[in-house]
This record gives C-alpha cells, structure tokens and sequence, in this order.
C-alpha cells in the first residue's frame, strides 16, 4: 500500500479507537430492564453503534420488542439511558490492539491528531480520560460541539479547522462507512480499519484509500508532505 501524505490524523471514537460496546449495551440493557422489555445481546447492540446514543436506543427498542417505540417512551428511555451510560461510560471500554503504540507512533512523527465521534461531548471527554487516550489529541470534536453528526463533512471540517491544516492533508481514520462518507465529502483521505462497527455493512462496500489491521499500521503508511523551499 502506498504512502499518505498527510499533516493530521482525523480518528473515530467507538469501534476504532475503544471497545465501547460492552458500557453500550450495559446501558441499554438496564434502560430496556426499566421498561419492563427484554434485554439484548451485546452483540446485537453492537450492531446499533456508530451513528449517536438517540440512533442505537431507537434500535435498541424496535429490536427488544419488534415495534418501534413511541416519541413519548422513547424520550423517558432517553433520559433512563443517559443516567446509566454516564454511570457506566468508560467501565469496560478498552483500546483495541495497537491503538496506544499507534498514536504514540503518530505523534512521533509529528502528526496533529484529533479524535472526531458522534458522541457528545459529555460523555467522550470522560471516556477518553478514563482510557487515557486524551493526552494524544490535540482536539477532540464531538457532534454537539461541530454542531453536525457523520457523515455530515462538516464535522471532520471542523477538525481541520481546529488543528489548522487544511483537508486535503488530512487523513480520517474509522471503522464504518459513515466515516468513510464524511472523509470523502469533506476532501479527506481515509483508512478503514477492519474491526469495530460497520452496521452489517461488509468491509469491502466501504470505500477507502486502505484497509489497516491496527492503527500501527496506519502510523507507519502517513507520511508528512515536505514543505516547499
């Protein structure tokens, strides 16, 4: 596989990043336990990762009792969920194999990181000081505080922004085709990797510049351009 050349590191939370799963499903599973519904798999949970909490309790309903949930439980799950997943955000999540040595690696070589996920800011500062992956980044940019979800591009935009470096020389990192979308409409590079969560999407309908097995791998494709004389 060829070289990126890339100034920044755009990298997705949950499924690239962490193992978020396991505090997913636990908080979903006490809400739907609340409710008096019956509980899921975490696998089947896992499934439902990757486009916000409002998106996986909507499936997390629909898939416990085979109806969608009306707009009133559905709000007083909301608010069940939230307390449970701030109380257990962060309890089981772990980093996926080679993620620490592979942002160690980025910033050795002088990329700028930046972590960008469709979780709140609430609950994504906590997660990533109690993984100790915050000292990496130099930004973090959640969907509240962009003010837009993947694959809007705007999100990885503001990345950009925020670690002053133009697009273009920008290489997102993540494990699902929102991910991917929002890397391409925004003028991104973008390597997938191949665990994490992709929705039931197969790893080769998504498109990318490459597929890496760690972000290690990852580190040692990015190249910084050489400034010009």
């Amino acid at each position: 596989m060829a070289a990126i050349l890339a100034r920044a590191a755009l990298i997705d939370l949950d499924g690239t990043l962490l193992d978020t799963a396991p505090d997913l499903a636990a908080a979903a599973n006490a809400t739907l336990a609340e409710l008096g519904r019956p509980g899921l798999p975490v696998e089947t949970v896992r499934d439902f990762v990757g486009q916000g909490i409002a998106h996986l309790l909507r499936r997390s309903l629909e898939a416990s009792t085979g109806t969608a949930a009306a707009d009133g439980v559905f709000e007083a799950a909301f608010a069940r969920f939230a307390g449970h997943y701030g109380r257990l955000n962060g309890a089981a999540a772990r980093p996926f194999e080679g993620v620490l040595e592979g942002l160690a690696d980025m910033r050795a070589i002088g990329l700028r990181l930046a972590c960008v996920t469709n979780k709140v800011a609430r609950f994504t500062e906590p997660l990533l000081l109690a993984s100790g992956l915050r000292a990496y980044f130099d930004a973090v940019v959640t969907s509240d505080s962009a003010g837009a979800r993947k694959p809007d591009p705007a999100i990885f935009l503001d990345a950009c922004r925020q670690l002053d470096v133009p697009p273009e020389e920008a290489c997102v990192i993540g494990d699902s085709a929102n991910d991917a979308e929002g890397a391409r409409a925004a003028g991104c590079r973008f390597l997938l990797v191949p665990y994490g969560y992709r929705e039931g999407r197969g790893l080769r309908e998504i498109e990318s510049d490459g597929i890496v097995a760690t972000l290690r791998e990852a580190a040692k494709l990015l190249r910084i351009p050489r400034s010009p004389p």
